[in-house]
């Protein structure tokens, strides 16, 4: 159920951890050269930051803010206005791609910890690594001898592992999600201000923007009360998040200059770059294991296999005198050269003369009609003659070979009363012989009908001499397509990406019905919450959907569709109503069985 937003999400990592490695070398110079000039790092820090400050002018493809359509492309005409609009959206982007990661973590730790006590104890057994394989086996075998509850305890103590992380991830995730649905529901109030004169709402935009990194601030820095003595996170949660304040500027201007708006938005990027800084190393603290750290012993195993295999063939290599893998590495080239001889080249060929060709330039079958007519009026013949002997009367050359066939039967009834002389004086050994011609004319006859019947299905041979090669062609089709496609995300064409976008809406669903259960309770924090998961949510289904959409001519709809789901001021029933119309009519969002 991840679409995973992209744009510059990468490059913010990159300066995340350049950032957080920075003050830690800077950190670690001090207390080894004490003496050193303290301001010499922090005036390169000052050098780097700055350089960071300024903003992107490309957003990545995500939920627009709730600004007026046509307002968009005049906000970007003038140079102040630009910035206040790009400071804006990467503010906003910032937020759900933080959101994201924090998402990515926290869906891990709860199914693990919706998952029976066998599994978290195997989580905590084999899939944190080669060290808590070590610890936590010797734990367990420890326990076992003493006191028999071993199981239990490591039950118990995986239990509050994961539910550490998982208080830590929530209250991280509620507090972005809180500010991130303020800030929406402030851009959305100020919206027609902004289409109009941006820098005029600018002042009173930047101090709710203020009040909301203090809120922030706030929020987060009572996380370390979250953390408990015998805490498994390793490191403490020392490190402060510090947001710069706005200067108090007089609120009796109207309007703010140049150069105070430049201020303000330097200012705003410092802070968003401090809790970009902040939330990697929390996060990091919190993440999930990566997959070489959970699938180690898969990996292990198959380093050591790799490393058997490498020193077998190290042994039948040139490398040792043996000659083995040349003489492996022919006779492999010669079978393939075969393969694709007999069950590719010829059964090709064989195709194309039957189809071409048909039964005009085939190779002389087994036996001919030809040969079958002369056999056939020899037999006749012979019939004739003896016939005639028998009867001593002349039969016409068209009398039937059945009626003289009966008159040789009859006379080798009575030639078998005296077998040997009549083999000797008599007619036996002529009537055998008529018999012997009989048996070659059936056996020529069903010789030739088998030719035929072979000669037609000549194209059927072929094709299955043909079929392994298709089938194997076939395979390694699928599995590139496959590999290319990769349709396990939202953004992907097969059925398991449709799938997944389907289920981003049931997400939207539950959200927004979540968000007025809430707000009917008068639960206003939480409230926001859900508001601002909301809007994540919609970032996700808008970048999933927007390639898909474009591709059908469906875009213009489904994205107002999405942006009304976004407003504020909207009733929950008319946004349910929109949810299930963008179910039941978008052709990327309908199941694949409607499509067919």
């Amino acid at each position: 159920m991840e679409a995973t937003p992209e744009g510059n999400e990468s490059s913010r990592d990159a300066k995340t951890l350049i950032s957080f490695y920075s003050n830690y070398l800077s950190n670690r110079f001090t207390s080894l050269f004490p003496s050193f000039p303290s301001n010499f790092l922090e005036k390169i820090s000052n050098l780097y930051r700055q350089t960071l400050l300024p903003i992107s002018t490309k957003r990545r493809a995500g939920l627009p803010l709730p600004l007026p359509t046509n307002s968009v492309n005049s906000i970007r005409t003038a140079s102040e206005a630009s910035r206040i609009y790009e400071v804006l959206n990467d503010i906003m982007d910032r937020f759900i791609l933080n959101l994201h990661k924090i998402q990515e973590n926290l869906q891990f730790w709860q199914s693990i910890a919706e998952g029976s006590n066998a599994r978290k104890v195997y989580f905590m057994i084999f899939e944190r690594g080669p060290r808590a394989f070590v610890n936590g086996s010797v734990q367990l075998m420890r326990e076992a001898v003493t006191d028999g509850s071993a199981m239990q305890n490591l039950s118990q103590s995986s239990s509050v592992y994961i539910s550490e992380r998982i208080a830590v991830l929530s209250s991280l995730r509620c507090s972005l999600a809180v500010f991130l649905a303020q800030f929406y529901v402030e851009v959305n109030k100020c919206g027609k201000e902004l289409a109009e004169d941006p820098e005029k709402p600018f002042s009173s935009l930047m101090h709710t923007l203020n009040g909301l990194f203090s809120k922030l601030d706030a929020s987060i820095g009572h996380l370390h009360a979250l953390r408990q003595n015998d805490s498994s996170v390793e490191g403490t949660y020392s490190f402060p998040l510090l947001f710069e304040t706005l200067p108090e500027i007089s609120q009796e201007e109207s309007q703010w200059t140049n150069s105070e708006i430049k201020e303000a938005i330097n200012l705003v990027c410092t802070n968003l770059q401090a809790l970009d800084s902040y939330l990697a190393l929390m996060v990091a603290k919190h993440q999930k294991p990566s997959n070489v750290t959970r699938y180690w012993i898969r990996y292990t195993c198959g380093a050591v296999g790799l490393s058997v295999c490498s020193f077998w063939l190290l042994r039948h290599s040139r490398l040792m005198g043996s000659s083995d893998i040349d003489i492996w590495i022919r006779e492999a080239k010669e079978s393939t050269v075969s393969f694709f001889n007999d069950h590719v080249e010829q059964p090709l060929l064989a195709i194309r003369d039957e189809l071409l060709d048909t039964f005009k330039k085939r190779q002389k079958g087994v036996m001919d009609m030809e040969e079958v007519k002369l056999t056939s009026d020899s037999l006749h013949r012979m019939l004739l003659a003896f016939s005639e002997q028998t009867k001593g009367e002349a039969f016409p050359e068209n009398a039937s070979d059945q009626e003289m066939l009966e008159i040789v039967m009859l006379r080798y009834e009575k030639e078998l009363v005296h077998p040997i002389q009549n083999l000797l004086h008599g007619e036996l050994a002529r009537a055998l012989l008529i018999q012997v011609q009989k048996l070659k004319l059936d056996i020529e006859m069903a010789m030739l009908e088998l030719d035929q019947i072979l000669r037609a299905n000549e194209i059927n041979f072929a094709i299955l001499a043909a079929l392994p090669a298709f089938f194997l062609s076939l395979g390694l089709i699928v599995a590139v397509r496959a590999w290319f496609r990769q349709d396990t995300k939202a953004e992907g064409r097969g059925r398991i990406a449709r799938i997944q976008r389907r289920l981003l809406i049931v997400e939207i669903e539950k959200t927004i019905m979540q968000y007025q259960a809430y707000f009917d309770q008068g639960l206003e924090n939480d409230a926001q919450c859900m508001f601002g998961l909301l809007i994540y949510c919609l970032d996700r289904l808008y970048h999933a959907v927007r390639r898909h959409a474009k591709a059908t001519g469906e875009w213009q709809c489904l994205k107002q569709d999405i942006i009304d789901l976004g407003r504020p001021g909207l009733q929950t029933s008319y946004k349910l109503i929109v949810t299930a119309r963008m179910e039941r009519v978008y052709d990327c969002l309908l199941p694949s069985l409607k499509r067919q």
